[in-house]
């Protein structure tokens, strides 16, 4: 009789699981935010008969890819605990317990992940050599990021990134 493989649900998620959600979240919020601003563009067009001319509108679609990203993140984070990218990699964000993240710690989270870049990639340190895995973010938000799926440990050793011998959360 074949045995399950044995659960890493609940372990923290390594730096490799979180950076290739974070590439396809990335991916996604652009490709999102291009057709919907081609769709609006087209729009414009056809009600209108004017062009919307992007070198004219350049503060504008910062301003609006600023929020678009912050509602992205957010948005999803407090909804289910998992981004887009992070549902194809299979880990959530949690709380310090186990469990589900408030809409406080999901706008926290969102509005300090930028700063894990600002300060040249030192705010991820955390995430190579922390116990608990955690970004600057993270700790800002009192949040961590755990594998939610059952991986096959014997098969698919890089899933669990660089911690061997990591705790689990309380409840997963």
């Amino acid at each position: 009789m074949r045995q399950r493989p044995p659960s890493r649900r609940g372990f923290y998620a390594g730096p490799i699981s979180r950076l290739v959600a974070f590439a396809a979240d990335i991916a996604a919020l652009w490709g999102i935010f291009l057709l919907t601003t081609w769709g609006i563009a087209m729009a414009i067009n056809l009600i209108t008969g004017h062009t919307l001319t992007i070198h004219r509108s350049r503060w504008y679609l910062i301003v609006a890819l600023v929020v678009w990203g912050f509602v992205y993140f957010a948005y999803q984070w407090t909804l289910g605990g998992q981004s887009l990218g992070m549902a194809l990699v299979g880990i959530r964000v949690s709380n310090l317990q186990g469990g589900a993240i408030t809409r406080r710690q999901a706008a926290i989270r969102t509005l300090v992940l930028p700063v894990s870049f600002a300060l040249l990639g030192l705010g991820f340190l955390g995430l190579v050599f922390g116990r608990q895995r955690r970004a600057i973010h993270d700790v800002a938000a009192g949040t961590t990021v755990v594998i939610a799926w059952d991986a096959a440990v014997g098969r698919l050793p890089w899933l669990r990134g660089f911690n061997d011998d990591a705790e689990t959360t309380p409840a997963a």
